[in-house]
């Protein structure tokens, strides 16, 4: 059975992307019914070929779905497998050449300065106690500062921050790497944070409990802090520091990243290798970001525009 295999994808989707629960639904009822469609023919999400993806989408068209929703069975289909790739369930992605109808772009949510200097603010005195209270102003320190993903964040190796580093090694999507420099304040953040984190480290060793080899280590199946018990101290976190807890998602922190560097005069490629992106058409994103904050200035305090 590869069941699990849906409800592991959803729940990376609802941490790392802010999917509402409409949304979630919707990716559900899509990868539900093309599992029941592989199921007929006798396969599954592992075992599936390119010919098995396009003889559904043929099927979805012979039975008159809209171009618009047979869009978004696919984009579910995709994003499915491209997980299942990068996970390594499966060594190949079966739906990565197939072409279907064209579906917007919507530029992604992101966050003013101010807006995340107060979330910094805010992680140093939310936890219940003072080394909870470390961990999350580590954790949203480095967020902003290197804009990695949260996957990425989450099970950090504490060796990638020992010795006090100028930048750390960062192992991403595809096992893709890249060296990521880090900010003073993260700097600063890490080195407090590990002291407390060394210290429970070391009581735990005296009781016959391995090492941790995490960052931000947890009693769980993972050995690290999950995406989901992120996802929710992000929202904690924005609520005490007065944020719409609705625009705050460790993903849009990593938007913030990207687009205050490209405000402040950063390179577009720099931009691309910070954050691990394979092609720079995806980072070009934040330049349209950029150009609807600009028009927005513009017609909501130039004279002539009130006229």
């Amino acid at each position: 059975m590869t069941s699990h295999w849906i409800e592991t994808f959803l729940e990376a989707m609802q941490a790392e992307q802010d999917a509402s629960d409409n949304t979630i639904l919707a990716y559900a009822r899509d990868l539900q019914e093309f599992e029941a469609h592989l199921r007929n023919a006798k396969q599954n999400f592992k075992s599936a070929t390119r010919a098995d993806v396009e003889a559904y989408i043929v099927d979805l068209e012979i039975r008159g779905l809209a171009a618009s929703t047979r869009a978004r069975r696919l984009s579910s289909l995709r994003q499915l497998f491209r997980f299942a790739f990068e996970e390594s369930w499966r060594s190949d992605d079966p739906s990565s050449q197939i072409k279907g109808p064209r579906k917007a772009r919507h530029l992604p949510n992101t966050l003013s300065e101010d807006e995340v200097d107060r979330l910094l603010d805010a992680s140093l005195t939310t936890g219940r106690s003072k080394s909870d209270r470390l961990r999350n102003t580590c954790l949203m320190q480095l967020l902003y500062a290197t804009g990695m993903r949260v996957t990425e964040l989450v099970s950090l190796p504490v060796a990638a921050v020992r010795g006090n580093p100028e930048m750390i090694f960062i192992k991403g999507k595809g096992g893709k790497e890249r060296m990521v420099p880090l900010s003073p304040p993260a700097k600063m953040a890490t080195a407090v944070y590990l002291v407390d984190r060394d210290k429970h480290e070391d009581l735990a060793h005296t009781k016959g409990k391995p090492p941790s080899r995490f960052l931000f280590p947890s009693n769980g199946k993972l050995g690290y802090l999950t995406r989901i018990r992120f996802y929710m101290l992000v929202k904690e976190i924005a609520v005490n520091a007065g944020v719409s807890p609705e625009t705050v998602t460790p993903h849009t922190l990593r938007h913030a990243f990207a687009t205050h560097l490209l405000a402040g005069g950063a390179d577009l490629r720099v931009i691309q290798m910070l954050l691990g992106h394979a092609d720079v058409a995806t980072t070009e994103i934040y330049t349209h970001v950029l150009d609807e904050k600009l028009k927005s200035l513009v017609l909501d305090h130039h004279p002539m525009a009130k006229d």
